[in-house]
């Protein structure tokens, strides 16, 4: 009678306690995966930084990293600009031509350039051309130095007193800021042409391709000259960032084939996150 007694205080006393320990753990879960992701984004935030800082001084520019540079940057241009053709020429035919046919045939002409400015040029050119990059070059770039990290060459280079983030995550940065841009321009350009060009072959358009490339440039605004180099610029400053960042963090039992939906996972983010804060600001 007594154990029972006794006993009974203490069952109630761990059912009261065990709802708070379940809390506990919830909250805990819930704070590790905040931090985590909290920490890639300051990690983010600060190689941003460090590249806008360092891109400007002449002395990090040393044969070494020009040359990292060079290849980054045709790996970048010259393996993602078919792609890019190819998806802006089907965009060009889907897009387009259809705002050409329709605003025709509804006498609205004068609407062509606005809305492809606004469509075309603001929003849709920049997350594709962010996409392609992230799929062909930053995905390239991530097994690259996964494969630098686990292998133990980091930190060879760092035993040396070679800086990694100088040799490594500068020049790609740097030359992806200038793909995307590069691959931008070639994306709108072939997506105007290969609309254009459908659209007076199936008798959709009366007016000449100066005529129509004039109207579109009219109707670009002065944010318009602003927004569209920015995000092209910081879409690819942060698909070489999160490909770096994802790759530089790898640990000793990561191997590429985990860290490569990890990466595409944060740079699709990046891209969407990038593109929608940019509109929205300007």
């Amino acid at each position: 009678m007594d154990l029972s007694t006794r006993s009974s205080p203490d069952t109630g006393y761990t059912a009261a306690r065990q709802p708070h320990g379940s809390v506990r753990r919830g909250l805990a879960l819930i704070g590790r995966a905040v931090r985590r992701r909290a920490i890639f984004v300051l990690m983010l935030s600060s190689l941003a930084y460090g590249v806008a800082r360092e891109a400007m001084q002449p002395a990090t520019w040393r044969r070494t990293v020009r040359g990292e540079f060079r290849r980054a940057l045709r790996q970048a241009v010259g393996g993602g600009l078919a792609t890019v053709m190819v998806t802006a020429a089907l965009i060009g035919l889907a897009m387009v031509y259809q705002a050409l046919y329709w605003l025709g045939a509804a006498g609205e002409e004068e609407l062509i350039g606005p809305v492809l400015v606004t469509v075309l040029i603001r929003e849709v050119a920049p997350v594709l051309v962010g996409l392609i990059l992230l799929g062909r070059s930053g995905m390239f770039a991530l097994s690259e130095i996964c494969a630098l990290q686990i292998g133990g060459q980091v930190r060879t280079l760092e035993s040396q007193g070679v800086d990694p983030f100088q040799l490594i995550v500068l020049p790609r940065a740097c030359a992806f800021v200038m793909a995307s841009f590069t691959l931008g321009i070639f994306f709108v350009l072939t997506a105007l042409i290969s609309g254009f060009v459908a659209g007076s072959l199936l008798g959709a358009v009366t007016m000449s391709v100066w005529s129509f490339l004039n109207g579109v440039l009219l109707a670009m605004r002065a944010p318009d000259f602003v927004v569209f180099p920015a995000k092209m610029m910081v879409i690819g400053l942060l698909v070489a960032l999160t490909a770096c960042l994802t790759g530089l963090t790898a640990g000793t039992r990561d191997d590429v084939a985990h860290l490569l939906p990890r990466g595409f996972v944060r740079g699709v983010v990046s891209i969407l996150l990038s593109s929608v804060t940019l509109s929205l600001a300007v």
